[in-house]
């Protein structure tokens, strides 16, 4: 492990730029000039279509177009903007292309009043981003305003190298390590962990081998039990028809656009039809489009996955359900949730077409503590992170419950 500590993460600064004040002004200019050209033509048309329905709404579908038109100019400007973190923070220590990162409250004007590390963990497929998308959405500054202390896990893009990583080598290699790394730099015995999707069943795994190290656990639509609930993902793979062992020996590292597609097409209409025909009905409104390119670009922002690590997911998680039965295998040992002892914090979203809250309400019963809590949203799966519901109560209740222990 390289340290690196309290160098800035350059991904959260943009780059000056000398001519950006003309660019917008020039942007501005051609923006209202075409809107202005559009509207008079169409105002001028409008007494002659007064007397037919179909006229005008003929010219109210024109004038709707052409404020879409003149609105490209600032799509392309928002997503020359874009920058896939929004809370300043330090890369602390880096392991091949992981990342241990601190974020810098401060700077945002929270200070930290609870000196148990809060350190998050996200899934091995997508990028941890999702977290820290937008300020006014940003799951990372919930928490830095309560007064924690936060740090992330970015594990980074795997290159040939890591694609015999297995998941033991994560769990009890890269993720151990870098518990350890918080806890020598906070000089505090314990921290509290989070994870989220496949990064909550990474967590759960930690805590049950080293729950001396972990003070509380939230878990984010984390999947503990494969066998309950339904979604494409598991009927995709079910054993009699998925050959895992096929997949890995064709591709050792998995490829992203194999993932990202395989995503995609878990909800195709809404992902590839409906999402497109809101963009284009809302494209004027900025604030939308400042969101909708920030969700588009961690959606495309795939990874590839080690196949080792691909295979036992698939073959001991989706497949078996062998961790809600004490028996998935990692390295040496057989995973028992019921060696959790420390306060979970269960969240799960009511309407998760990736992970069905099936699959993680039976946290409670599996693992081994007295002080459990489920929390669910009407939302999905990302939405958990991600929508305004979300920011509004339900990650300030999530956070207050870690506070009280």
């Amino acid at each position: 492990m390289t340290a690196t500590h309290d160098r800035t993460d350059s991904s959260t600064a943009t780059p000056s730029n000398p001519f950006a004040g003309a660019q917008r002004a020039a942007t501005e200019a051609t923006t209202a000039a075409f809107g202005g050209i559009v509207t008079g033509w169409i105002d001028a048309l409008r007494p002659f279509a007064a007397a037919s329905p179909v006229a005008s709404a003929w010219l109210d579908e024109w004038k709707r177009a052409g404020e879409r038109a003149a609105a490209w100019p600032k799509v392309a400007e928002i997503v020359g903007k874009r920058t896939p973190w929004a809370t300043p923070h330090d890369v602390i220590a880096t392991e091949g292309p992981t990342r241990l990162i601190r974020f810098r409250g401060a700077e945002i004007g929270s200070s930290v009043r609870r000196t148990v590390p809060l350190l998050m963990v996200f899934a091995l497929v997508n990028r941890p981003y999702i977290l820290d998308l937008l300020p006014h959405k940003s799951v990372v500054r919930q928490y830095l305003r309560a007064g924690f202390d936060v740090w992330m896990v970015d594990w980074g893009v795997p290159t040939a190298a890591e694609s015999t990583k297995t998941l033991h080598d994560y769990i009890e290699g890269t993720l151990h390590r870098l518990v350890r790394r918080v806890l020598d730099v906070t000089g505090q015995p314990q921290l509290d962990l989070f994870g989220y999707c496949m990064g909550g069943t990474m967590t759960a795994m930690y805590t049950s081998l080293h729950q001396e190290l972990v003070r509380n656990l939230t878990l984010l639509a984390a999947p503990v039990d494969w066998a309950r609930g339904d979604c494409l993902l598991k009927t995709w793979t079910q054993e009699t028809v998925f050959d895992v062992d096929a997949v890995v020996d064709a591709f050792p590292l998995v490829p992203s656009g194999y993932l990202g597609t395989s995503f995609n097409l878990l909800k195709p209409v809404d992902n590839n039809f409906r999402k497109w025909m809101g963009f284009a009905e809302k494209m004027t409104d900025e604030k939308f489009l400042e969101e909708f390119v920030a969700m588009e670009g961690w959606v495309n922002d795939n990874i590839p996955i080690s196949g080792a690590v691909y295979r036992d997911f698939v073959k001991f998680g989706l497949q078996r359900s062998l961790l809600a039965k004490g028996e998935f295998p990692l390295g040496p040992h057989r995973i028992d949730l019921g060696r959790i002892t420390c306060p979970v914090l269960n969240l799960v979203a009511e309407s998760d077409h990736l992970v069905p809250r099936e699959q993680s309400d039976p946290v409670d019963r599996l693992v081994g503590s007295s002080d459990t809590a489920t929390r669910s949203l009407r939302a999905g799966h990302i939405g958990l992170a991600v929508s305004g519901r979300a920011h509004q109560e339900f990650w300030p209740s999530a956070a207050a419950w870690l506070l009280e222990r």
